[in-house]
């Protein structure tokens, strides 16, 4: 076989490799997504077992998190029955004996895990009746080595099945050492530009050198020294953002030079006469400064793609209000679409009432709209008589056409999937302008990366008037106390939501608690003194609206939900939440159930209940909700806590899979990779620069490249 090329080495099949042959390649095709020489490159080691540092069982203290160990397997057997079925086995070295324990990949491990097998183990401790564990401890067959051999061996992410099969990360790491002896240094050209090898010393004082991306795959893989393994580590992580913002910045500048946008080329009659007459209050600074950046984008001949994050309750809704009024007064139509009906309906109404004294013709669409309306809002929107359209995805469907839309605005953008908010496009010769809106703050380094591409906006100032919520803890022996607040608040005219939360693996455990709960708060609250309103996911949506109506009506004081109530329901008599089981929920979705209460002048309150018997987690998130009101703090902590893998929503993934680099561990280099592609994009937007040539031609040869730039 003859190879020369990075192109002919790297994509070669990795069936051709020495080792691997047909059929572990199809092994290692459906476990781990490998499929050429350059996905087993890019298989990077989690760790590297330090043989020198194994310690003994008796070290094991309560306070120990994870540790490695070594020995002989004395005894092993299934245990529990189909629920709690285990594979349990012991493990003694010279000192004691540890439990080790499996709750899956059961029949494959019976054929490895064998009385009288020598492992090395690695994993996390636990304590069961004193006793310290291990469960699904990382294990590797214990070979003893002949002295001089390095002692940083790499460990590799695999599967129970491959290890059968006898792929476990050992053998994974002897094939990656076959592929890295046949690449010569030539068969990995540099990608990065010169002036961007050069790089702060973290420890201070004058600047490092990247290692080059040869030499950076050699010591990732199997280091000679720890400090080159942490310089390579560096290298690769910087290379992963870099090449990310680098790739961000391109479609962004593009965007700004070449797509086409109808043009705003007045702040009209409409827009005027609303901000003038009918505006409810005085705009905050941040409402203001979003709007100058709208009218700067929607004037300026490019399309507009912005995203706008605020607060719960900074004012999206009245700079979406006001931006409509804009296209209005272009001669152009303007749509807002809202996730849920409910949310669609709240919209309609509430832009309805701010602009009952002004002729603009605004319908609502949705999924349960009835014949006759739904004929009519199309016939107005094609025939350009319809000025504004609120709806749900129903919005997105074929039958749905504008004369002239100028503006498409989506709430709670995460909801929607990339195809659906493409369809947008479709509504005019000239895309419209595009205004996501999230209520939920996007971390800075979270929006650096998953949102790059957009230009983006944020409002960080609640309207006056505004009190910020009281969010307390309490432990469930203390509920009499909390529902004599409840009773409290109402007897002084207000509402409350009491939330259950619903969780998809356990639904139907979670709705019968619901069903408990409800009953159980009826008994604290009887009828006829107090109404109570009940609304679920399970509810027909008739059910459902009429509920949720009473209550906005105060014809009921207490609403006991799910949290099909986190987004879009606003009444500002509300005074109360309380969130039974608060430690089920994310940091931040408990934010943004807070979030239903404080919309009006009256001090508001947040209760989290719990039992006594919290983790750590829970606990930090708990804390961090009662420290503060601040949806951005919040958002860093729950980014920090979570990861971002639960965080970007439905936005499309690939501006987050990284391999090594960590956008909340590794923040600082992020920061240092946008600042670097952001000065080299200013110069060379195109990368046609003798020194960006291989950058450009690296990214142009990229697999499973997207095209990021036609999605909001």
């Amino acid at each position: 076989m003859s190879i020369s090329t990075v192109a002919s080495i790297l994509s070669n099949p990795i069936e051709y490799l020495k080792g691997v042959g047909p059929y572990r390649a199809e092994l290692l095709n459906k476990e781990l997504q490998i499929f050429h020489f350059n996905d087993l490159l890019n298989l990077f080691p989690y760790r590297h077992v330090d043989r020198t540092r194994i310690n003994l069982i008796r070290d094991i203290q309560h306070d120990t998190e994870y540790i490695q160990v070594a020995g002989r397997i004395v005894s092993v057997g299934v245990m529990g029955d189909k629920r709690s079925r285990r594979l349990v086995a012991e493990l003694k070295d010279a000192s004691g004996v540890l439990e080790l324990v499996w709750f899956q990949g059961i029949n494959g491990l019976q054929k490895l895990v064998q009385v009288g097998s020598e492992f090395l183990v690695y994993g996390r401790v636990s304590f069961f009746q004193g006793s310290p564990q291990i469960t699904h401890p990382e294990i590797e067959s214990l070979v003893r080595e002949a002295s001089g051999q390095a002692t940083l061996e790499p460990v590799y992410p695999t599967t129970e099945k491959l290890k059968v099969k006898g792929l476990g990360g050992r053998q994974l790491g002897k094939l990656t050492q076959t592929l890295l002896g046949m690449l010569k240094e030539k068969d990995m050209p540099e990608n990065l530009p010169e002036s961007v090898m050069a790089y702060p010393d973290p420890a201070g004082g004058g600047t490092l050198r990247h290692l080059s991306r040869w030499e950076s795959y050699q010591q990732i893989h199997f280091p000679t020294r720890p400090d080159l393994y942490q310089r390579a580590l560096t290298r690769l992580k910087f290379e992963e953002f870099f090449l990310a913002q680098v790739r961000l910045g391109m479609i962004r500048s593009k965007r700004h030079r070449y797509s086409q946008g109808v043009v705003f080329t007045q702040v009209g009659e409409m827009f005027n006469r609303f901000y003038s007459e009918y505006l409810p209050f005085e705009l905050t600074g941040a409402q203001k400064r979003v709007l100058k950046e709208i009218r700067r984008d929607t004037g300026s001949g490019r399309q507009m793609n912005r995203l706008l994050q605020g607060d719960v309750g900074s004012g999206k809704t009245m700079v979406a209000l006001l931006a409509m009024l804009l296209a209005i007064d272009n001669g152009y139509q303007a749509c807002l679409m809202a996730p849920t009906e409910i949310l669609a309906r709240q919209h309609y109404e509430g832009i309805t009432a701010l602009l009952k004294e002004m002729p603009v013709e605004v319908r609502l669409l949705t999924g349960s709209s009835k014949s006759r309306s739904r004929k009519e809002v199309l016939d107005m929107a094609r025939e350009g008589k319809l000025q504004i359209l609120i709806g749900t995805h129903a919005i997105l469907e074929e039958s749905v056409q504008f004369s002239r839309l100028g503006l498409a605005i989506v709430d709670e953008q995460h909801r929607f999937g990339v195809e659906q908010r493409a369809r947008l496009w479709k509504k005019a010769a000239i895309p419209p302008h595009v205004l996501v809106m999230t209520a939920t703050p996007i971390p800075r380094t979270l929006a650096m990366t998953a949102y790059g591409d957009l230009d983006y906006s944020i409002m960080d100032e609640l309207p006056p008037g505004r009190q910020p919520i009281s969010t307390v803890h309490r432990l469930d022996d203390r509920r009499s106390q909390v529902m004599d607040f409840i009773r409290h608040e109402i007897g002084k005219g207000r509402q409350a939501y009491i939330i259950f939360p619903l969780i998809e693996e356990s639904e139907k455990v979670d709705y019968e608690n619901l069903i408990r709960g409800y009953e159980n708060i009826k008994a604290w609250f009887p009828e006829p003194k107090y109404w109570i309103s009940r609304v679920d996911g399970r509810q027909k949506p008739a059910e459902r609206e009429t509920n949720m109506q009473r209550f906005l009506v105060n014809d009921t004081q207490i609403m006991v939900a799910t949290t099909v109530i986190e987004v879009g329901v606003n009444v500002p008599n509300a005074t109360v939440m309380v969130i039974e089981s608060a430690e089920k929920f994310g940091l931040s979705q408990l934010h943004q159930l807070r979030g239903r209460v404080g919309r009006g002048q009256e001090k508001s309150f947040c209760i989290l209940l719990t039992s006594p018997r919290l983790n750590k987690e829970a606990r930090e998130r708990l804390n961090t909700l009662c420290a503060t009101n601040n949806g951005f703090k919040i958002a860093e902590k729950d980014l920090e806590i979570r990861g971002p893998g639960d965080i970007g929503g439905t936005r499309q993934s690939g501006m987050l899979n990284f391999k090594l680099a960590n956008i909340v561990q590794d923040r600082e280099l992020l920061e240092l990779a946008r600042e670097m592609a952001e000065r080299i994009l200013d110069n060379d937007p195109d990368l046609e620069a003798a020194e960006n040539v291989g950058l450009k031609h690296f990214l142009q040869t990229q697999h499973g490249k997207t095209q990021w730039s036609k999605i909001s």
